[in-house]
């Protein structure tokens, strides 16, 4: 209760004015970094590790922001998984329009293959919409969609998914038969725990999870994350 109480404090003073904020934020939203205590980040698309190989449009800062709502489903996941030595590490959450129109301009730009070998090895790039690895609209736009793994608390490590983040291939797929056994039961952990948080996966996707009952499922918001 005390936990829960913190957390409704943190949520409620990421919305005043004037508040420890690089920007402030839309109604409904924190930043997950103060709303979540002890959570792991490594927020790809603010710098150059990710399939494009450069920043992404609208990712000015690497914040990681997110619905009120969804915050707290991943405060209580981070909770359960805590007493094990595990903790949570997000690779993205809430994403601008304007990134997802800048991944929908780089997979039209054909001969722009400098991270083929490490996001999409097995792929040819023509066939990303195809295969539904881009699209454009995304459901982290409108706030409650998360990119995720475990980690370690002691040292941050991730435990093995079997798969790198953004791999862009069918090993991906929560259901791979391509994965060994201990791959396999880190994946359905993390999917158990983030179905008990009130999240549903992705097919196509270990790491990606949205909140069931979001509270934007119609909006698609483009403010830049700074």
């Amino acid at each position: 209760m005390r936990h829960l109480s913190r957390l409704a404090f943190v949520l409620f003073v990421g919305t005043l004015p004037g508040s420890a904020q690089e920007q402030p934020l839309p109604p409904g939203f924190v930043d997950l970094g103060e709303a979540v205590p002890g959570i792991a980040l490594d927020l790809r698309y603010a710098g150059s590790h990710n399939f494009i190989g450069v920043p992404i449009d609208g990712y000015v800062r690497p914040r990681a922001l997110l619905t009120h709502l969804a915050a707290a489903g991943l405060a209580k996941a981070q909770e359960e998984l805590r007493p094990f030595g595990f903790g949570l590490k997000v690779f993205d959450a809430y994403r601008p329009q304007r990134a997802v129109d800048h991944f929908v301009r780089w997979a039209k730009d054909l001969a722009d293959q400098r991270m083929k070998g490490e996001f999409y090895p097995n792929v040819e790039k023509t066939r990303l919409f195809e295969l539904g690895y881009i699209a454009e609209k995304s459901g982290h736009t409108r706030g409650s969609t998360v990119d995720l793994t475990l980690s370690v608390l002691a040292d941050g490590s991730e435990l093995d998914m079997g798969s790198p983040y953004d791999l862009f291939d069918p090993v991906s797929w929560p259901d791979s038969a391509n994965v060994s056994p201990a791959q396999r039961a880190h994946r359905l952990l993390l999917r158990e725990v983030m179905l008990r948080a009130g999240f549903k996966p992705y097919a196509q996707e270990w790491w990606h999870f949205t909140l069931e009952n979001e509270p934007f499922p119609e909006t698609y918001f483009d403010f830049p994350v700074e």
